[in-house]
């Protein structure tokens, strides 16, 4: 039997949700620089320090980085504020809006300019398609690394979750590639990132499913037919998700500058045009409120309060043994009086 939340978890979810609420209402905190990018600096100076073609030596750097995530959500416990600050879905939707408003007016070569700013692809040779397609795909896969995960481990560990939470990823970011630099060394960061993504990309699935019910159906048929052929054992999830209620089709070839890769197609609709960007976008807002409204549902309707059982008063106790007694004192003197009569 599971236990009812406790007040602090309730506190813990409406802080949460405070901050999801603060990162649609604000976008990006207005401060240079920004924790995150200030974190990735820093790492990259580790990096330079540490680095060696070596696991040990990526393993030393992934846990320099938990510990400077979970050292700052000590110093500053203020779980709303660490939610604020590592959520980043107003961001992503802006800059997805970026690359797809050059598609809507037909400037492949602007749309290509801006793609870098989303993706780690090679744009130079992708056509409208293609490049609506990669900014579906990041959208789907962010929604759950800078929107839901960071929300659900700030639930799960406060501040310090959810700064151990972006440390993470950011790392996974910088050095998790399959590349030949970053094999060895950005496996430890890789596999973390895998490790932390796992609950919270089968929850964005479960709040896709919500915020398109009619589809939902489809939906989870599509995630558990489609979702583990994705070499993310993550990404895969939120993706076919996504193709599931956009109605289109993703994967297939992925140019980086560094490989190639033939991914396997999710979902059955058609090849993703310009419009899906802004599609993919407004699904990503929906799951956003959704798990604000989970949120605070749950830091509101708590359980019923159990009445405590009052210790019975010494009193009610020695009235009624006095009571007792009293009464069987009676009944023998009236038993004797009878026998004396009789006689």
């Amino acid at each position: 039997m599971t236990r009812p939340p406790t007040a602090r978890w309730r506190r813990r979810a409406r802080a949460v949700g405070a901050g999801l609420v603060a990162d649609l209402v604000l976008g990006e905190p207005a401060v240079e620089p920004h924790p995150v990018a200030a974190f990735g600096t820093a790492m990259g100076r580790v990096e330079d320090r540490l680095y060696a073609d070596q696991r040990a030596a990526g393993v030393a750097y992934a846990g320099i980085g938990v510990l400077a995530g979970t050292t700052a959500g000590g110093l500053v416990p203020i779980t709303s504020l660490a939610t604020y600050l590592t959520v980043a879905g107003t961001m992503l939707r802006a800059t997805a809006a970026n690359i797809g408003d050059p598609l809507a007016r037909g400037d492949l070569d602007a749309a290509r300019l801006a793609l870098p700013a989303l993706v780690g692809r090679d744009p130079s040779q992708l056509d409208e398609s293609e490049i609506a397609r990669a900014v579906v795909e990041s959208v789907a896969e962010n929604t759950t690394d800078a929107i839901v995960a960071p929300a659900l481990w700030a639930l799960l560990g406060g501040a310090r979750g959810a700064y151990a939470y972006r440390a993470i990823n950011t790392m996974d970011a910088m050095v998790g590639h399959h590349s030949e630099r970053y094999e060895r060394f950005g496996w430890a960061s890789a596999r973390l990132d895998d490790l932390a993504n796992l609950a919270p990309a089968r929850v964005t699935v479960a709040l896709v499913a919500a915020a398109r019910p009619h589809l939902a159906a489809g939906v989870i048929h599509t995630v558990r037919r489609d979702g583990r052929s994705h070499p993310s054992p993550n990404g895969g999830m939120a993706e076919a998700a996504f193709a599931a209620a956009l109605g289109v089709q993703l994967g297939g070839p992925v140019v980086y500058p560094y490989r190639t890769e033939d991914r396997p197609l999710l979902g059955d609709g058609r090849r993703c045009q310009g419009s899906d960007i802004d599609a993919a976008c407004r699904l990503s807002r929906d799951v956003t409120l959704g798990l604000i409204a989970a949120l605070f549902a749950a830091g509101t309707v708590g359980p019923p309060r159990r009445r405590r059982n009052r210790a019975p008063d010494r009193r009610t106790f020695m009235h009624r043994g006095s009571f007792s007694w009293t009464r069987g004192a009676v009944g023998v003197f009236a038993r004797r009086r009878l026998s004396q009569c009789l006689e």
